[in-house]
């Protein structure tokens, strides 16, 4: 729809994901948005800007509270291809970075 109606210069993107699938909402948001301006090489450069791990966040947290145990034992989880369909409980998973980032 962004291209149907001449948004040029967007990104589609999904918000809610933390939320049941029915909760999500689509839209778009200009490239813009997403840059930051640097100094390179002596000039002002749009850029957009890293994303570095958060070493306070939850997600960091956890990895850290389990490596040890993780650098000795196989445990991963492979969740398979995304299912748009079928049971809510297959469908509607967030990731688990997502489901740490809002945790308490």
């Amino acid at each position: 729809m962004l291209i149907q109606y001449g948004y040029t210069g967007y990104l589609s993107k999904v918000s809610n994901l933390s939320k049941p699938a029915d909760e999500w909402v689509a839209g778009g948001m200009p490239i813009t948005k997403m840059m930051n301006i640097e100094r390179r090489n002596g000039q002002d450069k749009p850029v957009i800007r890293k994303a570095l791990v958060e070493l306070d966040g939850n997600p960091f947290k956890y990895f850290a509270a389990n490596r040890d145990k993780w650098a000795e034992e196989t445990a991963f989880t492979y969740p398979g291809a995304i299912q748009y369909y079928g049971p809510s409980e297959v469908c509607d998973l967030t990731t688990r970075t997502l489901t740490l980032e809002h945790s308490n």
